[in-house]
């Protein structure tokens, strides 16, 4: 039983200080650091009894397997990395999106999900820094 207990834990944990959605195979290896003998068919069972005790959410993104995080969070929506296909929370909204609903129709929820690069991703390299600085074009451009 306290295998259990050590496991459960290291998989809430990996998820909390994750502070972000993460997916089955993200959860396994920040866990793992914790408790190394653990596998990935004990995650998921976890993560399955998490969510039904409801500690956990399931963050859907279409087309995606689906990611963890706390319950608890407020209305939130998430942006998706299309570089490194994380997903983060994004703790705004713009509020009432009835005004886009067809006229006649009732908006009861919504979810928003942005996409584009994560600031790891959007940064240049310093390779690739280099790289332009020693371009034709960017020359041109400089001078």
């Amino acid at each position: 039983m306290e295998r259990n207990t050590r496991q459960r834990s290291a998989i809430r944990d990996a998820i909390a200080q994750a502070d972000r959605p993460l997916l089955p195979q993200e959860v396994l290896d920040a866990a793992q650091l914790a408790v190394p003998g653990l596998g990935i068919a004990t995650v998921y069972r976890t993560l399955k009894l998490l969510v039904d005790e409801g500690e956990l959410q399931a963050v859907n993104l279409p087309g995606e397997n689906a990611r963890f995080e706390l319950v608890g969070h407020q209305h939130h929506h998430h942006f998706q990395c299309r570089q490194c296909q994380r997903v983060f929370d994004v703790h705004a909204c713009p509020g009432d999106l009835s005004r886009l609903a067809p006229h006649g129709f009732t908006v009861e929820d919504h979810d928003l999900t942005l996409y584009g690069r994560c600031s790891d991703c959007a940064r240049p390299t310093r390779t690739a820094r280099r790289v332009a600085a020693k371009s034709p074009k960017s020359k041109r451009q400089r001078g």
